[in-house]
C-alpha cells in the first residue's frame, strides 16, 4: 500500500489546478479517496470527528447486501437446474447463477458510476458515493432474466432523472433503485412480470409462478412452505427470495448504526397489522394468507430493510420515521392484495412514502412548534 500511495502522491500535480489533466480532477479524487482516507482536515469552527464517513456508511451497506446477493446468485442457479429436472453440485449451481448475475452487477456499476463521473466532471464537484448502494440495489430487484441493455436504460433513466436532475446524491426524493425497477415494470413488463422471467433459462413445462403470483391467483395449495420462502429457495428477484439472509444484513445495518431500526420496526409492525385486518376481513384467498407469511413473500423485507431506510429519501424526525415507515408496511400490503395486476406492492408504497416524507417531516416539526410555544405560554401563566 505505501508503493501505491507514493505512486498516487506522484501523480496527483497532473490533476490539480495548472496541471496537464486539470479537467480530471473530480475523477482522481474519487479513485483516491477510495483508495485512501481523505487527508483534508478542518481549519476552524467546531466539528464532531466521527470514524464513519459516507464512504464507509456506503461500503458497510454494500456489505449488508452481500449476503443477499450470494445467496441470489445460488438461488438462480438452483432454480435454473430445478427446472430442467437436473441436479448438480453446490460449486455448479453457484456458478451458473455467477454467470447469469454478474454481468447485470457489472452493467449497473458500468453505467451508473459512467454518469456520476460525467456529471461531477461537468459540474466541477467531488464524485458523490451513493451510487456505492444503489449499484448494488438495482440488480438485486431485478429477474435474472433481464435483458442487459435494459439494466443499463433503467440505471441511465434512475441516475439522471431520479437523481441528477435533483441536483445529486442527498438531493434526491426518491430512492434511484426503485425510480429503475419502476422504470423497467411501466416500460417493459413483459421482462418484469408472469412467469418467465424469474427463472433463467428455465424448460417450458415447469411454472415459474413466484409465491405472490400463486395467491394472488388463488393457488394458496400450490405455494412453497413457509420455511422455503423463509429461506428463500423460490422463484423470485435475485436478491428479494431470502428473508433469512435479509435480515442477516438488517443485524448489520443495526449494529453499526447505519440503518433506522424505527423504520425497519413499524415497515414490518404496519405489514403485520394490515395482514391481520385482512386475515378477519378474509374476502378472498389472498388475504387468507398468514399475517406473518406476508412479510416473508415477494420483496417485502428487502424493501423495508435496505429501501424504506434510505437515509435521504426517507422521513428525518424520529416520530416521522414511525409514521413513515409504518405506512409504508400498511400500503405495502395493502397494494399487494388489492392489486392483481402488480402483487408486489412494497416497492410502490416506498415510492410513494418517499414522496410523502416531507410532508410527514413538516407536521412532525409543526406540532412541536405549537407544543413548546403553549408550553411557554403556560409558563408565562
Amino acid at each position: 500500500m505505501k508503493a501505491l500511495r507514493r505512486y498516487v502522491d506522484k501523480i496527483k500535480p497532473h490533476f490539480e489546478k495548472g496541471g496537464r489533466f486539470e479537467k480530471l480532477h473530480s475523477t482522481f479524487d474519487a479513485f483516491e479517496t477510495f483508495l485512501f482516507v481523505p487527508n483534508l482536515v478542518t481549519r476552524s469552527g467546531a466539528h464532531i470527528r466521527d470514524a464513519m464517513d459516507m464512504k464507509r456508511t456506503m461500503s458497510v451497506v454494500v456489505m449488508a447486501m452481500i449476503p443477499a446477493l450470494l445467496f441470489g446468485m445460488w438461488n438462480v442457479g438452483y432454480q435454473h437446474f430445478l427446472s430442467i429436472g437436473e441436479t448438480k453440485e453446490f460449486w455448479d449451481v453457484f456458478l451458473f447463477g455467477f454467470i447469469k448475475v454478474m454481468p447485470i452487477v457489472i452493467v449497473s456499476y458500468a453505467v451508473g458510476l459512467g454518469i456520476e463521473f460525467a456529471f461531477a466532471q461537468v459540474r466541477h464537484h467531488e464524485v458523490n458515493e451513493g451510487f456505492l448502494v444503489s449499484g448494488m440495489l438495482i440488480p438485486l430487484v431485478l429477474p435474472p432474466d433481464i435483458p442487459l441493455w435494459m439494466v443499463a436504460v433503467a440505471t441511465a433513466f434512475a441516475v439522471i432523472i431520479g437523481k441528477e436532475v435533483f441536483g445529486g446524491t442527498g438531493m434526491n426524493i426518491l430512492n434511484p433503485a426503485l425510480t429503475a425497477r419502476a422504470f423497467l415494470f411501466f416500460a417493459y413488463p413483459q421482462d418484469m412480470s408472469g412467469d418467465k422471467v424469474w427463472i433463467a433459462e428455465k424448460a417450458d413445462a415447469f411454472s415459474g409462478a413466484t409465491p405472490l403470483a400463486q395467491a394472488a391467483a388463488g393457488n394458496l395449495q400450490d405455494m412453497p412452505s413457509a420455511m422455503d420462502r423463509f429461506i428463500g429457495i423460490i422463484p423470485g428477484s435475485i436478491g428479494e427470495t431470502s428473508t433469512l439472509l435479509i435480515l442477516v444484513g438488517a443485524l448489520i445495518l443495526l449494529y453499526t448504526g447505519v440503518g433506522s431500526w424505527r423504520i425497519m420496526l413499524s415497515g414490518f409492525a404496519g405489514g403485520y397489522l394490515m395482514g391481520l385486518l385482512f386475515n378477519l376481513w378474509g374476502a378472498n384467498a389472498f388475504m387468507q394468507v398468514p399475517a406473518h407469511e406476508q412479510l416473508i413473500m415477494g420483496g417485502f423485507a428487502f424493501g423495508v430493510v435496505f429501501m424504506a431506510t434510505d437515509p435521504v429519501s426517507a422521513a428525518q424526525t424520529t416520530r416521522g420515521k414511525w409514521i413513515y415507515g409504518f405506512l409504508i408496511g400498511v400500503f405495502g400490503i395493502l397494494i399487494r392484495v388489492f392489486n392483481p395486476a402488480y402483487p408486489e406492492g412494497i416497492m410502490l408504497a416506498i415510492l410513494f412514502m418517499n414522496v410523502m416524507a416531507p410532508l410527514i417531516d413538516h407536521y412532525v416539526v409543526q406540532a412541536n412548534i405549537k407544543r413548546r410555544l403553549k408550553r411557554i405560554k403556560v409558563k408565562a401563566a
